[in-house]
């Protein structure tokens, strides 16, 4: 072989080893709820700088996490957006696999809606009801077992509620708002009735904990559709008796077609979820993989725009979309976090955000 044809081969390799280990385009996966503010950022990104606008895929959060954990390696997401915390099983499987300089990312506030087609009567229900009507066992009319759900009507879970049967359009297994709705009112609901806890006593004595009851039920009254929630909205405006449930920024952006419930007595404003009025009120969140930070460059610019009070702050552009700022000191100290790359630990994910 000839030098020239030598150094040719030689500058090839190279070329090819810096695009197995380096590329400009950012990948994103994770939540449906936060894929609209994760993707408005991401167009602001390309417009503004000389990347290329990033990738983002709307995989659910419970699918984000698992593509996120599955390796260090180019071929993985570099950001995985959620719309509930990391779980303690999906923090161990991205350590498992080498991922374990991780940074979180609070980015702000969310309602998950209740909501029905623009042109309904305006509905109300409690988070008991709403149990109710989505749980696989209730409990039976004198309140000492649980059954199969029977429940085919609202006015069959409460006299006061309309004679209109029960669907409801929601978030499939891997998605965190599913994972929210079932904290907040399936298992927030079942850990005060006896009915229900009873039945893990023996799991209460050898997991020390009793199981927290979080069973949808599955006989096509809870319908689940898919990490598109805005097919849930279009899906509302062609069956009129059913409700959807996604988040507020869908609500918002679709407020022509679609109406909030109030649940408790509280619709979802950005005052009432920002404030906990509203019941149904979560944290919104993003993880950094750090290992990438080198090879991917445009990822500290993402994470600077993302985090800026251009985009969050209370008259922030995700304001627009439906994003619930975060309180200002809460903001700041958050931001000083992911300023520094902190690495989330274990013992972290477990307290109360």
């Amino acid at each position: 072989m000839t030098i020239k044809k030598t150094a040719i081969a030689l500058l090839t390799a190279s070329a090819l080893t810096v695009s197995l280990s380096a590329r400009d385009q950012i990948k994103i996966v994770g939540s449906s709820t936060v894929y609209p503010f994760s993707s408005a950022v991401a167009e602001e990104l390309g417009a503004t700088t000389s990347y290329p606008t990033p990738v983002v895929e709307s995989t659910g959060s419970g699918g984000g996490m698992k593509l996120f954990c599955a390796g260090n390696g180019m071929n993985t997401p570099d950001i995985t957006n959620a719309s509930r915390r990391m779980k303690a099983k999906e923090f161990k499987l991205c350590q498992k696999n080498g991922v374990t300089d991780i940074t979180e990312s609070v980015i702000g506030f969310d309602g998950i809606a209740f909501a029905q087609a623009k042109s309904n009567k305006p509905f109300s229900v409690t988070k008991k009801q709403l149990l109710l009507a989505v749980a696989a066992e209730v409990p039976s009319k004198d309140g000492k077992k649980l059954i199969a759900n029977p429940y085919k009507k609202w006015s069959e879970i409460d006299a006061s509620l309309p004679n209109r049967e029960i669907v409801i359009y929601g978030p499939p297994k891997s998605s965190g708002t599913r994972d929210a709705f079932e904290d907040m009112i399936l298992k927030g609901q079942t850990k005060k009735m006896s009915v229900y806890t009873s039945l893990y006593k023996a799991d209460k004595v050898k997991n020390k904990a009793y199981k927290k009851y979080k069973k949808i039920r599955t006989d096509g009254v809870y319908v689940p559709s898919g990490e598109n929630d805005n097919l849930i909205v279009s899906k509302l405006n062609k069956n009129k008796a059913a409700f959807g449930i996604f988040g507020y920024s869908f609500l918002m952006e679709n407020d022509d077609k679609v109406q909030g419930a109030k649940v408790n007595g509280v619709l979802p404003t950005p005052n009432t979820i920002s404030s906990g009025k509203y019941p149904i009120s979560r944290s919104l969140f993003f993880y950094i993989k750090n290992s990438h930070a080198s090879k991917v460059p445009a990822m500290s610019d993402f994470v600077n725009m993302f985090m800026s009070e251009d985009m969050i702050g209370h008259d922030g552009i995700l304001g627009e979309i439906g994003l619930i700022a975060l309180p200002d000191a809460k903001r700041a100290t958050i931001r000083a976090s992911v300023a520094q790359r902190d690495k989330i630990t274990l013992e972290e994910l477990s307290k109360k955000h």
